[in-house]
């Protein structure tokens, strides 16, 4: 470790520090008992099936951004335009605007996973930690204080003017802390993320999350290329680097 003279740990947040799919069903279902029998609709939602088909539109929205066919717009805005198509697609109709809202807020009620609050914890005695997040700022400071999140900074999207995987994402993000890349690890659970990351110079840490996508998920249940760390969660990953 001190070798590599690492001075901060960044790190993917959807997905891999919380559960967005768990808490977009465990939110849906108090959404329907609060307001089901008076919206057309509400009563009969899966909410599993409509986190799934709400997060599906995420890329597709933010490639937009990235190709440059609209400007640069946060994601809790990409997140209520694919809300209001998934509640069409879902038969849901007759929602208040103030109720839209709270439905979109969701994404900063996400439950962390079992170990990320020790694990960060732990880390941040010792390295800065941050968010290098897709997500904009209200929405990762409103997730932090919601799941008791020790971030030192928010990094992302709206800091660094640009979504992951753009190559300046990860360059800028380096800026802000005034560090070398090989000075911070990205850490995530999803091999892309970190094969991106990689290719700017960044350290790189793989934290498996088998059950992000569900019981079947087939997708990052292994690390595909030669991380910095690899652990099973971070708490191994904090022992892994003398915490």
């Amino acid at each position: 470790m001190a070798d590599l003279d690492i001075k901060a740990f960044v790190f993917d947040v959807f997905g891999t520090v919380v559960d967005w799919r768990g808490s977009i069903g465990r939110e849906g279902a108090a959404f329907t008992k609060r307001l089901g029998g008076r919206v057309k609709g509400l009563d009969g939602v899966d909410w599993t099936a409509f986190a799934v088909a709400w997060r599906r539109k995420y890329q597709p929205a933010m490639q937009k951004v990235r190709d440059g066919e609209r400007p640069f717009t946060i994601l809790d805005v990409l997140h209520r335009e694919n809300l209001l198509e998934t509640l069409s697609e879902f038969g849901v109709e007759g929602l208040s605007d103030a109720e839209i809202d709270d439905l979109n807020h969701v994404w900063r009620r996400l439950s962390p996973w079992p170990d990320s609050v020790e694990g960060l914890t732990m880390l941040k005695s010792k390295y800065i930690i941050a968010t290098q997040s897709n997500g904009n700022i209200a929405l990762m400071v409103n997730m932090a204080k919601f799941g008791g999140l020790p971030w030192d900074v928010i990094l992302g999207a709206e800091v660094v003017g640009h979504y992951k995987p753009d190559p300046r994402a990860y360059q800028n993000a380096c800026a802000a802390l005034d560090l070398r890349p090989d000075q911070v690890v990205m850490s995530a659970a999803h091999n892309g993320d970190l094969q991106a990351a990689a290719r700017q110079g960044l350290r790189t840490a793989f934290v498996p999350r088998p059950n992000e996508h569900g019981p079947g998920q087939t997708t990052d249940l292994a690390a595909e290329d030669d991380y910095t760390f690899v652990a099973d969660n971070f708490v191994d990953l904090a022992r892994q680097v003398g915490v």
